[in-house]
């Protein structure tokens, strides 16, 4: 009991660190909510704060990549300017006597369209490239955002589903003693027992009775943890809509689990997109060097006044080439450094990802093969406090053997639920070990219920 105790005080308190932002969902009032793990996942994504700041870093990627496109497109610009004004001819250097130092004033109106255009530019090609990359990036950091908070949300469900298993295992223990404290009492009255024997059978029915209201208690807790957690008012009524059970999953081959995890895996894919990125921008710093063609003109009217203008233009093109530039190769080596650091992220991130697989595998099998023996020692143990109870009621031995039944039947159902909680575990943990979390909890839990929608 101890053990399974601690297993789901350390899932709430992991889930705890990650802080929900959104406002609480209401429910009504004192009505309970029946919850199903969909929609707590739902509720959970909503009211996440994590995936909301990634979205919107999307939103800012995409900016960014606009703004490296709009270097490659067109630019034009309309200038109307109307100016009065005088001149020094003498400080120009016209010093002609017959001519005053200052002219004017004299009004001028120029009405010019101007546009310029980017032939080539390698440069700002490959910057744009890089944006666009980033901006795919990001979208792998939103979904592993969305994948990390069905892991969470997942995890806490189950630790609340295993607090239910213990309070309705710590309930029919209780009801079990009542019985067995009202059949000693009979058993007293008729001369088949001592007073002994009631004496234990009250002792054991109190701690049956202590051990329920452990478990009503730190099942409210965990139920008010999740409620945090998924945005609903905290102290609202719950309803877990299932119950811990055992629902077998056929093991994936290893080796094509590791394969297509690499290539689903959203956490490692924005690593390769930042990769990616970094070698655009590495390009686009040797392109420093390259020549750059535009070309861009003007066109309008220019005169004395409105009425008096006449159409001028001009059409030019240009090509620049950078002769000195110290700065590339400074910006080469820090790009350069960054690629290498990446290098070693994904590196090691590929081997973290074969490891939790490998892991949530053996941990699955295990689990699965705790679960039958557990099964097994349960239904033995059930056998077991029956024959006492019959050897007891029928005065061939004291309650002494009872109570031993008891203790027995309490470990075997603590065993059962200690192998349910960690089978459901390990295969949350595989379904998000090897990607596509969003798309295949459902199946891997046993569920009928459809995907969650994104938001």
């Amino acid at each position: 009991m101890n053990g399974v105790r601690k297993y789901g005080i350390w899932l709430a308190l992991m889930v705890l660190l990650l802080t929900p932002g959104a406002g609480a969902q209401n429910t009504p009032s004192g009505a309970t909510y029946r919850l199903t793990l969909s929609d707590a996942i739902q509720r959970g994504l909503r009211a996440n704060l994590a995936p909301q700041l990634a979205e919107a870093r999307i939103a800012e990627a995409q900016g960014t990549e606009q703004r490296g496109l709009a270097t490659l497109l067109p630019h034009a610009r309309i200038d109307n300017a109307v100016a009065l004004q005088s001149r020094s001819l003498k400080a120009q250097g016209i010093n002609i006597p017959v001519l005053p130092d200052v002219v004017g004033p004299f009004s001028t109106y120029d009405f010019r369209v101007y546009a310029d255009q980017t032939l080539v530019d390698r440069q700002a090609y490959h910057n744009y490239k890089a944006t666009q990359i980033s901006e795919q990036g990001a979208r792998s950091d939103y979904q592993d955002a969305r994948d990390n908070v069905i892991r969470q949300i997942a995890g806490l469900y189950l630790a609340a589903e295993s607090a239910a298993a213990q309070t309705a295992a710590a309930q029919s223990r209780l009801d079990s003693s009542q019985t067995l404290y009202k059949l000693a009492r009979d058993q007293y009255t008729q001369g088949l027992a001592t007073g002994i024997d009631v004496l234990r059978a009250q002792v054991q029915m109190a701690n049956d009775r202590q051990a329920v209201l452990e478990a009503r208690n730190a099942e409210q807790i965990y139920l008010l943890t999740l409620a945090r957690n998924i945005g609903m008012t905290p102290g609202t009524p719950i309803e877990l809509a299932t119950t811990l059970q055992y629902v077998p999953l056929q093991m994936p081959n290893i080796g094509d689990a590791v394969r297509d995890a690499m290539s689903a895996r959203p956490d490692l894919q924005s690593l390769l997109k930042q990769k990616q990125a970094l070698e655009e921008q590495l390009r686009a710093s040797k392109a420093r060097y390259l020549p750059r063609l535009s070309v861009s003109g003007n066109y309008g009217g220019i005169g004395r006044a409105v009425g008096q203008v006449e159409s001028t233009g001009q059409i030019q093109a240009n090509l620049t080439f950078t002769v000195f530039d110290r700065d590339r190769k400074g910006e080469e080596m820090q790009i350069e450094s960054r690629i290498r650091r990446v290098d070693k992220q994904v590196a090691d991130l590929q081997l973290g990802i074969e490891q939790e697989i490998r892991q949530a595998a053996l941990n699955l099998e295990s689990a699965a093969d705790e679960v039958n023996v557990a099964k097994a020692g349960l239904d033995l143990a059930e056998k077991e406090l029956k024959l006492a109870r019959s050897r007891f009621e029928h005065g061939v031995a004291d309650n002494v053997e009872v109570v031993n039944a008891q203790d027995a039947f309490a470990r075997a159902q603590q065993n059962e639920i200690r192998a349910l909680t960690r089978h459901v575990d390990a295969k949350i943990s595989l379904a998000r070990a090897l990607g596509n979390t969003e798309k295949n909890y459902a199946a891997f839990l046993g569920m009928n219920e459809a995907s969650p929608e994104k938001q």
